[in-house]
């Protein structure tokens, strides 16, 4: 994975999950905040990709391929250790089902994983086609974990 991409994820993590202060408000708080980082990470791409396809902005290969690279970068983080077992709270979005159901979470997680791998592939060819197909099949892996997992 370029660097670039690994230092832009980085950076929006940081500046996603950063507490004003600066201080850490404790573990479980930085699990939740490092999850929900990683989200909008996840999020700030496809909403950028997804714009493209649904045509509400141009189309632009390379702007497109760039997202899908974050994205891929950012599937790859760990993010299971934002979800410890003791991590439930109001604050989050995460269903109680998380941890209920773990194995088939962390099946979804990896279907996300290889479908932002396949788009990052797919995006570094340039067909506006396949970029569209795979985009879908991207903003599926995400919608069938936030069907059964988020408030």
């Amino acid at each position: 994975m370029p660097n670039q991409s690994r230092l832009a994820v980085a950076s929006l993590l940081l500046l996603a999950g950063a507490l004003p202060t600066g201080l850490s408000a404790g573990p479980l708080e930085d699990a939740i905040d490092y999850r929900q980082g990683v989200m909008n990470v996840f999020s700030w791409n496809l909403s950028r990709m997804g714009s493209m396809v649904k045509g509400e902005t141009p189309f632009d290969a390379a702007a497109f391929k760039g997202h899908a690279m974050d994205l891929a970068a950012a599937s790859n983080l760990d993010v299971m250790q934002g979800f410890p077992d003791d991590s439930v709270s109001d604050e989050s979005d995460a269903k109680d089902e998380i941890w209920l159901n773990r194995a088939d979470f962390d099946a979804k997680y990896q279907a996300l994983k290889d479908a932002a791998a396949k788009l990052a592939e797919v995006s570094a060819g340039g067909n506006e086609g396949a970029m569209r197909a795979q985009f879908k099949e991207a903003a599926g892996a995400c919608k069938a974990c936030h069907n059964d997992y988020k408030k």
